[in-house]
């Protein structure tokens, strides 16, 4: 994560992991979560603290979840149900349920299948928020095989050379095993700058940079600025020069992944709320395991002895930076800005939520 989203050291509030996987265990049962359910959202918004993911972390989301289930957006007992069961082909009917107390199920229901017959899928309709994508790409590592995972987003973005927003933003989170080196996990959302970050540099007061947001014409402001009050995401790219036809066309793709091939519809015409697609390959289906892993640590490790570019320390892939998180807040605990610790203690007072968070 880019500096200008983190909070800065001096005024970051440390928190242990398991006081705040408390109290947002507690938030969620005030809300009528069954325990099991609370048990599982919150591991995904943990995960996600812990590996330095804050844009999908607790900070960001407990509100929207919060406003979603007090408005009655979100049902807190869903009936979570398959509604196709067909050799390597799943699909859940998700009853309005938050997809972070759901999808490790359909996750790991792909990986399941996936030993039966080596590639498995898993769509998901009638669903809300899932949290980071990498979450339940890394089920796959876990399971020795290649795991991937896409949601549809939030309709923000505006396709290229477009002023209407008519995109979700789409993150796709792509993991892969090794041996000895940190497993690769990418996640990443099909828009310029995933939009949650925009929350947090608000939180900071941190600026956009260049081509990551439009005026609310459509044109690309690709100049440092403060957050405006009307913009629009940009693809990934930013613009056509350098690659937003790219993001663009990625981001149609998770659109009809997530959606469209299920029938629901995709971008503003989304019907029955938000789709995920849960994807697993059995790697000793097609190799050995212990060479496919052996591989990609040679692959990893000539990653990281790229000789660096000027003015740069250091080459590193997608998991390393996540892993070197985990390794200092699991040891130092997760940093939230003074501003969330005191929302997390006015929450906890209404719904009568014990906790131990400071302040």
């Amino acid at each position: 994560m880019l500096e200008r989203f983190l909070v800065p050291e001096e005024i970051a509030v440390r928190v242990d992991q398991k006081v705040m996987r408390s109290a947002v265990e507690g938030i969620f049962v005030a809300l009528g979560m069954p325990d099991e359910d609370a048990r599982a959202a919150t591991d995904v918004l943990i995960y996600a603290d812990i590996r330095g993911i804050d844009s999908h972390g607790v900070s960001n989301m407990m509100r929207a979840y919060v406003a979603g289930f007090r408005a009655q957006q979100i049902n807190p007992r869903p009936n979570l149900s398959r509604t196709v069961d067909h050799v390597a082909a799943i699909s859940y009917d998700c009853d309005r349920g938050l997809g972070l107390a759901q999808s490790r199920e359909m996750m790991e229901a792909a990986c399941e299948r996936a030993r039966q017959t080596g590639v498995a899928v898993v769509t998901a309709y009638n669903g809300r928020h899932y949290g980071p994508s990498a979450y339940y790409a890394h089920i796959g590592v876990d399971n020795d095989m290649v795991g991937i995972s896409m949601t549809a987003g939030g309709v923000l973005v505006a396709p290229t050379f477009g002023a209407e927003r008519l995109l979700g933003l789409n993150p796709l989170g792509v993991g892969v095993p090794t041996d000895q080196e940190v497993p690769f996990i990418f996640d990443a959302s099909m828009s310029s700058v995933a939009g949650n970050k925009i929350e947090l540099l608000k939180r900071v007061g941190g600026n956009v940079l260049p081509g990551w947001i439009s005026d609310s014409d459509g044109d690309p402001i690709m100049a440092e600025t403060q957050v405006p009050q009307d913009f629009m995401m940009l693809p990934l790219g930013g613009t056509r020069e350098i690659g937003s036809h790219k993001g663009f066309g990625l981001a149609v793709m998770i659109e009809v992944l997530c959606g469209i091939l299920l029938g629901t519809g995709g971008g503003p015409f989304r019907r029955k709320g938000v789709g995920h697609y849960f994807m697993a390959y059995d790697i000793s289906r097609f190799s050995d395991l212990s060479t496919f892993k052996s591989d990609m640590d040679e692959y990893l490790r000539a990653i990281l002895d790229c000789r660096p570019a000027p003015g740069e320390e250091r080459v590193i892939y997608p998991g390393v930076p996540e892993h070197e998180a985990e390794l200092d807040r699991k040891a130092n605990g997760i940093p939230y800005h003074p501003e969330v610790i005191e929302w997390f203690r006015k929450i906890t007072a209404e719904l009568s939520v014990e906790h131990e968070l400071p302040g």
